[in-house]
């Protein structure tokens, strides 16, 4: 009984699913457009959206949000099994067209009885998928880009150029992202390129750039460049020091001055990384200045598409995040703009940027340090609450309140406004969606992220579509290699497939693009992605043409 009560819910799944996916509008003609720029503020839910255009009112800054003309409709991003998801799964069916589980980098998910909202197919379990800048490079010989200001391996940025079913393993995703060989990459992440990374660039051409603004800004070859600034992420933009690294704002500048010099177009990510982290993170100062950031990257992607009259702009977060709230529990209603908003415009940092600015401060000298960077004067007992933080490195013997420095530095500043979080993780209402056409061809109404994915295939005049191009570039390969001498060994902590054929031999690095036969490397044209759940390698399905 329970068996077939499992199978009609199924059943109803399905059917809500059909009847949910229909209910947005798609134009009835999308002209295809030279260059597409996608464009993701990561875990922002719409309250964000509203107190950052306030904000800017606030501050005498006149026009709104540069989104704000080109609004077109809502979003519901969901997960294969989940409807709240991770930025993983809703980031690679953004770039796939297939909802995934959380974790999931631009694979086919496995199976979820009773809990997938879409039908899938079991024996397609952890397949590599084609993404959309996969296509743009190899079947349009577009170029391609990939801004961030997290590390340049975290989760939407890696379901552009990677694959793998755990969206944590840097070590198989760092490589894909370079093998991917991207024409543009600026974000996070230094000590997480490779030595067999920077063989590569060298090898394919590409310029790499570490924690040099000036090199980043002067840079004009012709080749490919990856520009990274720390270690990890980039700092939040209320935290950067201008000097030092570049806004999101002038990296996307930066990205499409070089991108549009193909005379096919072009692909491009833009990614407001850290919005996401804030929410988590309930900093309310973090989240808006954030949003602000990406918007004024977004004001640039605008002005180039307006003047240029041959690119498409979408923007769209993947996720909502913290049910942040423009009024909370305490605060009765009926404030003004200027009580709102006149405590948060005096912070100068974010939580992150005054944890390290306090972390170095001696315990007399809290309350000064809170005055200089908020204008806050705190109380004797807030001062207690950061020294006893239990990561404040100079808190001597006093005990442990057992909160983390960022936890309580961020809770004395939300006391002095009404901003509200119900949660500091991931939320599932709908999302706001943006949209720049040329011809004015935009979605309308409410869609779903399967819906994003198609409306972008059209709008790149892709005419083989992805689910094709997968079946291209990701072959099992048992498939590919029946017939023939191989196996799988493990070196360095990578898997290698070794192949023979006659007198000619090739060995493949899981996770790269390059082949190495009869001792010469020989470039397969995408990368290849080995799965240690199913031990199989995906490869392109013309690979027997190098022997």
């Amino acid at each position: 009984m329970y068996t077939v009560m499992k199978r009609i819910l199924f059943v109803c799944l399905l059917a809500f699913s059909a009847m949910f996916f229909s209910c947005g509008q798609q134009p009835n003609s999308i002209k295809p457009v030279k260059n597409v720029i996608v464009m993701i503020p990561d875990g922002t839910s719409i309250g964000v959206v509203s107190a950052a255009r306030w904000y800017k009112m606030y501050s005498g800054l006149s026009g709104g949000l540069n989104i704000d003309p080109h609004i077109c409709g809502t979003l519901s991003s969901f997960g294969s099994n989940s409807i709240i998801p991770d930025s993983a799964p809703t980031m690679a069916c953004y770039m796939t067209g297939v909802p995934q589980q959380s974790g999931n980098i631009s694979i086919y998910p496995p199976a979820d009885p009773g809990n997938d909202l879409v039908p899938i197919d079991p024996a397609m379990a952890y397949n590599p998928l084609a993404t959309l800048l996969e296509a743009a490079r190899i079947v349009q010989g577009k170029s391609t880009g990939v801004i961030a200001t997290c590390e340049f391996t975290h989760a939407t940025p890696a379901a552009c150029a990677s694959h793998h079913y755990s969206r944590g393993n840097y070590t198989f995703i760092a490589p894909q992202m370079a093998y991917n060989n991207l024409d543009v990459l600026f974000g996070g992440g230094v000590s997480l390129v490779s030595e067999d990374m920077k063989a590569h660039f060298k090898n394919n051409g590409t310029t790499l750039i570490e924690n040099n603004l000036s090199a980043f800004r002067n840079f004009d070859g012709d080749g490919k460049v990856w520009a990274l600034f720390g270690s990890m992420a980039m700092p939040y933009d209320l935290d950067r020091d201008p000097e030092q690294m570049p806004s999101l704002e002038e990296m996307t500048r930066k990205a499409i001055e070089r991108l549009s010099k193909n005379p096919n177009g072009f692909f491009l990510m833009v990614e407001g990384s850290q919005v996401d982290w804030a929410a988590h993170a309930n900093d309310a100062v973090g989240a808006i200045t954030e949003f602000i950031a990406f918007d004024n990257a977004v004001g640039a992607a605008m002005e180039f598409a307006r003047k240029n009259g041959e690119t498409a702009v979408i923007v769209v977060p993947d996720h909502g995040n913290s049910g942040f709230s423009i009024g909370r529990n305490g605060w009765r209603g009926g404030e003004t703009l200027k009580s709102v908003f006149e405590p948060m415009s005096k912070y100068k940092k974010a939580a992150p940027g005054m944890e390290a600015i306090l972390n170095a401060t001696p315990p007399e000298e809290i309350k000064d340090a809170f005055l200089k960077y908020t204008e806050l004067e705190i109380t004797d007992d807030e001062a207690l609450s950061i020294v006893q933080s239990r990561n404040y490195r100079l808190r001597g013997s006093q005990p442990s309140n057992e909160r983390t420095l960022s936890a309580n530095i961020v809770r004395i500043m939300n006391q002095r406004t009404p901003f509200g979080f119900t949660t500091g993780g991931h939320t599932g209402e709908e999302l706001l969606l943006a949209v720049y056409h040329p011809a004015g061809h935009r979605p309308a109404g409410h869609i779903t992220n399967i819906q994003i994915n198609e409306y972008v295939q059209k709008a790149m005049g892709l005419k083989t579509p992805l689910s094709e191009l997968t079946k291209k570039l990701f072959v099992k390969h048992t498939d590919v290699l029946a017939g023939l001498e191989y196996e799988i060994v493990t070196k360095d902590d990578f898997p290698y497939l070794n192949v023979k054929k006659g007198s000619t031999t090739m060995s493949i690095r899981g996770f790269s693009s390059v082949a190495e036969i009869n001792g010469k490397l020989v470039d397969l044209g995408s990368v290849t992605v080995y799965i240690d759940r199913n031990d199989t390698f995906y490869l392109p399905v013309d690979i027997l043409k190098h022997l």
